[in-house]
């Protein structure tokens, strides 16, 4: 229960971010505070993937136990349409069950995509599912895709002492968020240790007993050779619906895979709904939450509402980055008047207090109305003040509106007060 998210996804990976996280401020930041730890420390790689484990099991637990509460039953086994309105379940025994529905939900996710010219050995060269449970810290781990997975995995290794290196297509990370936040993520991943190859296509990845060899081409065609004793490839998900019978229904889907629907979320079949990573948007748990309370409000006769430009994005790296709305790319493409305001993290009380000095956040808003078109922040516990920009946008505030409003002393949210002033004729008080 609980799908990729809780199992193989966002809940063991901040497990793990987490705990090498505490390993690296004990080891490397403890001294700045004053506070000496005698002889030598280490770390038990098993004890931190037990605590993982642990983590996702009370999890899944949790889910089970709601699924509970609430009376619903739980059928296990592989799904299969027979027709719009009959599925097919087959349990693990071979046994098989008939289900007829009048409605019916399809949330079976995505998985990890694969690169067309290398098979993964899931060894080796590995996804995201199997970099969560290694037995061993990597001597040198390549990376393939500079997005969220691949980012922060990599943090995680370096951190327990691992050489990392990026190599990505793009000419730049986290590509889907603001160009600023992947220059400035870029620059302090740099800093702690992260190697990275941008502008280079993947050409070859082969095993050879127990190195994996990588081949890539820069823009001017000069080869990349990399050794490693691990390959993660992180390049993107794909929606899973193999085997789900769509073939027995109206079902259609897209050239990406994705099951096509309308803004109720049916598919061309009106009594079936598809929500989450097999349908189109943002592949992240929170936004298939969000369907997933739409369509039982809509089948439960009310009238709900989704504003996925609304849905903010999270890379759980240190510093965190979060962003919510448009990207000043997305605006200058479609010829939005604008402004900027932004706040460095530096000037900030909180931020100096305890040394998380890396990062800024950024406002974009309407030129003529001042509405808040985007707003994007990468610095200490940026995941968790993104949802006071979630909030403000949702109400349609101005920049004005927020710089209005009394923020704590000494927090970190005052730096989003902070860049609201400077978007409001460069009113910021401590730069």
């Amino acid at each position: 229960m609980g799908g990729t998210c809780l199992n193989v996804g966002c809940i063991p990976s901040k497990s793990l971010l987490d705990s090498s996280h505490h390993y690296e401020n004990v080891s490397k930041h403890l001294a700045t505070h004053g506070i000496n730890i005698s002889g030598s420390i280490s770390f038990e790689l098993e004890k931190i993937m037990e605590r993982k484990r642990s983590v996702v099991a009370q999890t899944c637990d949790g889910i089970k136990y709601l699924m509970k509460k609430n009376k619903i039953d739980i059928l296990h086994g592989e799904a299969c349409f027979s027709d719009a309105k009959t599925i097919q379940i087959k349990a693990k025994n071979s046994a098989t069950e008939t289900v007829k529905a009048k409605k019916i939900v399809i949330a079976t996710g995505s998985k990890p995509s694969q690169l067309p010219f290398s098979e993964l050995d899931k060894t080796r060269i590995i996804t995201s599912t199997e970099a969560l449970s290694l037995k061993e810290v990597p001597k040198h781990l390549v990376i393939i895709g500079g997005g969220v997975i691949g980012l922060e995995l990599g943090q995680v290794y370096k951190r327990l002492g691992a050489d990392v290196s990026v190599v990505e297509y793009r000419d730049k990370i986290i590509p889907e968020m603001d160009a600023s936040l992947g220059k400035e993520l870029q620059r302090i991943l740099k800093k702690q240790g992260l190697v990275f190859y941008l502008n280079h296509k993947v050409e070859d990845v082969k095993v050879k007993g127990n190195e994996v060899l990588l081949k890539a081409t820069d823009k001017s065609g000069k080869i990349l050779d990399l050794k490693a004793d691990y390959c993660l490839v992180a390049i993107g998900r794909k929606p899973y619906t193999k085997g789900l019978g769509l073939e027995n229904t109206k079902i259609t889907v897209n050239d990406r895979g994705q099951i096509n629907t309308n803004e109720y979320l049916q598919t061309d079949e009106p009594n079936i709904y598809a929500i989450g990573d097999v349908i189109k948007g943002a592949m992240v748990a929170h936004k298939a939450e969000e369907e997933g309370i739409f369509v039982a409000e809509t089948i439960a006769g009310q009238r709900p509402h989704i504003n996925y430009n609304l849905i903010p994005g999270v890379v759980y790296t240190w510093p965190e980055v979060a962003s919510v709305g448009q990207t000043e790319e997305k605006l200058k493409a479609d010829n939005v008047a604008y402004k900027t305001g932004q706040f460095p993290m530096r000037a900030l009380g909180r931020s100096r207090a305890s040394g998380n000095i890396d990062g800024f956040v950024k406002i974009l808003s309407d030129k003529k109305t001042d509405e808040v078109l985007g707003v994007h922040i990468i610095g200490a516990r940026a995941a968790d003040l993104i949802g006071q920009a979630v909030v403000a946008m949702e109400y349609r505030a101005s920049a004005e509106d927020i710089s209005r409003i009394s923020h704590a002393h000494p927090t970190y949210s005052e730096a989003i007060k902070e860049a609201a002033l400077d978007s409001t004729g460069k009113r910021a008080i401590h730069i």
